[in-house]
């Protein structure tokens, strides 16, 4: 077995702003692993908000000792980007050993297409209404808000694009206040949910507010031993593969969140449609679906997903699975 990781960049169409900052291009870090004639490979993006560089990650995956299986992998390396990516690549390389599809050697129904949220980045209200008013035809949208002068730049965003579906991600940006300020807005003009609008770590405060706008949790929910932290905050789950480390984990948290009652939402870092191959299969019948990262590159993969009016599909065998 040979594991090699390399970095790669892709350009993306336009500026993507959150409330963190602003990047120009997606930097991930692919993973193949070659055994008996045979490639796997996957795709992770370092993210610099839980403390990951290319260079960590890849000194991470380059620490594993071989042969590595996925059992293995899970005491090996701790959730995050590097397990992600080794992880996908396991399960590539087997389904192409044995000739069979992952979504089999996962037991798993036949997936489908999804349909997909497409983020619009955070910027001025009018700006943010152009953007809205360039994909108002999309179902779903997902808007990315940061604080002061969200009322505008949801107000506009539901001007540029009135029958579209919206859900927002605050990424940390919001205080229980803003929360109270904006949530009866927000639920007047149809927004659905809020995703982590206040800090991982520092979001007791949910526990007292009255959620009239359903909330998600991302940064705050990792894997399966997160959602003893969450209990009473969050009506919902954001599931990574990047935070998760790995279809593995996430197949196992998706289902123990459901069985603790909560809904799922399955997202992504911005990366190539190699990173969201596996993210299909965890997606499928997910409450909302946010798997919109190669619509925001210049160019994707070879082999990346079809996007078309019934969402993001599946990935064929030649990229994954």
């Amino acid at each position: 077995m040979i594991i090699s990781a390399k970095r790669e960049v892709f350009q993306l169409a336009k500026v993507f702003t959150i409330s963190r900052g602003s990047r120009t291009e997606a930097v991930v870090v692919r993973v193949e692993i070659e055994q008996d004639g045979y490639k796997g490979q996957g795709e992770c993006v370092p993210y610099a908000r839980y403390n990951e560089t290319v260079d960590s990650v890849i000194g991470q995956i380059e620490s594993l000792k071989v042969p590595v299986t996925r059992e293995s992998l899970q005491q090996a390396l701790p959730a995050g980007a590097a397990r992600n990516a080794v992880d996908c690549a396991l399960w590539d390389l087997e389904a192409k050993m044995k000739n069979m599809s992952v979504w089999q050697l996962a037991g798993l129904d036949a997936p489908g297409p999804e349909i997909t949220a497409y983020t619009l980045s955070l910027d001025t209200p009018e700006n943010m209404q152009e953007q809205a008013s360039e994909n108002a035809q999309r179902p779903l949208l997902k808007v990315k808000l940061g604080g002061k002068g969200d009322i505008a730049r949801i107000e506009a965003v539901r001007r540029g694009a009135p029958d579209s579906r919206i859900i927002i991600d605050a990424n940390e940006g919001w205080t229980p206040e803003i929360y109270a300020e904006m949530a009866p807005v927000l639920v007047r003009l149809g927004v659905e949910m809020v995703e982590q609008p206040l800090p991982a770590g520092n979001d007791d405060a949910l526990l007292d507010m009255d959620r009239v706008l359903p909330v998600c949790a991302d940064e705050s929910c990792h894997e399966r031993s997160s959602l003893s932290g969450l209990k009473g905050k969050y009506d919902m789950i954001n599931i990574k593969l990047d935070k998760t480390g790995g279809f593995t984990e996430a197949l196992a948290l998706r289902k123990q969140a459901v069985d603790e009652g909560y809904q799922v939402m399955v997202g992504c870092m911005v990366g190539s449609s190699l990173a969201m191959a596996p993210a299909m299969l965890v997606a499928q019948g997910a409450a909302v679906v946010d798997l919109d990262g190669p619509l925001l590159l210049a160019e994707d993969r070879e082999y990346g997903l079809l996007y078309d009016e019934k969402g993001a599909h599946p990935p064929v065998s030649n990229l994954w699975g």
